[in-house]
């Protein structure tokens, strides 16, 4: 990763473009709560689709689904959030803040306390002298404490406790409440898997690091059911699956990694889980996305709670049983973060600074700007009129205005990775330039023939 690339680097780049703002800025924002701009909103509609595309598009034993966010207060129950999804939180006294426990230990003293109960997260705070409250430097903290992460909220007129229901904090439970309707109704036979994509939220205690972590966020996530015992093999091929989806589109693989989680801080679900981990700025090696084997967890907790066989019958050999579960997961904010880091570059051309955002052409927010070379006629109606027949294919940009290398270098720090150029000699040739942002060549091409070559070139 260049050391030029430094989380507030990008915060002030993301601003600047219009790729994402602080949300309610007016009002002095909200924490850790984020709008997407006019180019922040393409590119991650873009990774969306592009998930979609390589997840459910490009197979035939994938299908989607759009289940509801508030889901009835039992899935909670049946999938152990309710009683499980907590952080540990202690108050500061002096500061009044409030902090997760594990990690104001961890940032003072480098000790991992995962799985460590509230108890023992106390005594190690109040003995050791190197944790300190980081607003005020003091030592006076509460008892540590679980803190649900759930998000609550109440349907119907009266706020009362059996209105109680949450904020969904993951996407996962829509699919499995919902695998009977899926074989149902699709036709499906195991090895299939159910996908989707959806907003999430958790009250995060220590949101932050830009759209790493916030407590609204979007989940992408894939349910792949597969026999028991076939599980391990089909982990295999789903960790190697999400790691080459992230090198096509052109993630530096020196900053991908993948993290295997011990046995012991496994979560309760899972036989075996592997993160893909990227490289942040200030975050340094962190979750991206996450393959677990879920096992037959999910499956069995829904039937016991709501009294419904989900058991899978295979009509070849007349086997019933509880499919396992292989869950790719991931946020296309944190994918989109990941990938905003690793395109960013400062760099000297022929004796000039610029800044470029090397995305791949099919996550560039922009996929092509076309210049007239001048305002003057004809050139500026061929320029228009190219445009007019190129628009809705893609998200293009037509700008005629400032010198052509201006107009180039806000394309490049845009990213968009195509800029046509109509000038004199397209009068008399009917050809004009496409201009490479990464390589800086450029082809004549043909007016009749441009749709045909920047399709080419954004799908490669």
């Amino acid at each position: 990763m260049p050391q030029t690339v430094t989380m507030d680097k990008i915060v002030a780049f993301c601003k600047r473009r219009g790729f994402v703002f602080q949300s309610s800025e007016i009002y002095g924002g909200l924490r850790s709560s984020y709008d997407y701009g006019p180019l922040g909103v393409e590119m991650k509609r873009n990774i969306k689709d592009e998930w979609w595309r390589r997840v459910v598009h490009m197979r035939d034993d994938v299908v989607g689904l759009d289940p509801a966010i508030i889901m009835h207060p039992r899935v909670w129950e049946a999938s152990g959030h309710t009683a499980t999804f907590n952080d540990m939180l202690v108050e500061s006294r002096t500061s009044k803040r409030r902090y997760r426990a594990d990690h104001l230990i961890e940032d003072a003293t480098g000790r991992d306390v995962e799985g460590l109960t509230p108890e023992e997260l106390t005594e190690i705070i109040r003995s050791d002298d190197r944790i300190k409250d980081p607003a005020d430097g003091g030592r006076d903290f509460g008892e540590v404490r679980p803190f649900n992460l759930m998000l609550e909220t109440y349907l119907g007129p009266v706020k009362s406790p059996e209105n109680l229901t949450y904020l969904r904090p993951e996407t996962a439970q829509g699919i499995f409440v919902n695998f009977k309707n899926v074989l149902q109704t699709s036709r499906v036979k195991v090895p299939f898997g159910i996908a989707d994509i959806g907003k999430s939220f958790r009250n995060e205690i220590t949101p932050g690091n830009f759209i790493f972590r916030t407590r609204e966020f979007e989940h992408m996530e894939m349910e792949f059911f597969v026999e028991p015992g076939t599980d391990e093999e089909w982990h295999e091929y789903w960790i190697e699956e999400r790691w080459n989806w992230y090198l096509d589109l052109g993630l530096k693989e020196e900053n991908l990694r993948r993290y295997e989680h011990p046995k012991e801080k496994l979560s309760h679900y899972s036989k075996r889980t592997v993160d893909l981990e990227y490289n942040y700025p200030s975050a340094g090696w962190s979750e991206l996305e996450g393959i677990a084997n879920r096992t037959d967890f999910d499956l069995k907790q829904h039937a016991e709670f709501a009294g419904e066989n989900l058991e899978y019958i295979d009509q070849a050999t007349n086997n019933r049983y509880v499919p396992y579960v292989i869950e790719p997961a991931v946020s296309p904010d944190r994918i989109m973060l990941a990938f905003l880091v690793d395109a960013y570059t400062e760099e000297e051309v022929r004796g000039e600074e610029r800044t470029v955002l090397k995305l791949h052409p099919r996550l560039a927010p922009t996929k092509a700007a076309v210049f007239p070379l001048s305002k003057k006629e004809p050139v500026s109606t061929i320029a228009r009129e190219l445009y007019d027949d190129l628009k809705g294919d893609y998200r293009l940009f037509y700008d005629d205005s400032g010198s052509i290398g201006r107009r180039y270098r806000r394309q490049d720090e845009a990213g968009t990775p195509f800029c046509v150029t109509v000038d004199f000699d397209t009068i008399e040739d009917k050809k004009v330039t496409i201009r490479d942002r990464d390589t800086l060549e450029q082809e004549r091409v043909p007016i009749e023939a441009v749709r045909d070559r920047l399709k080419t070139l954004i799908s490669g």
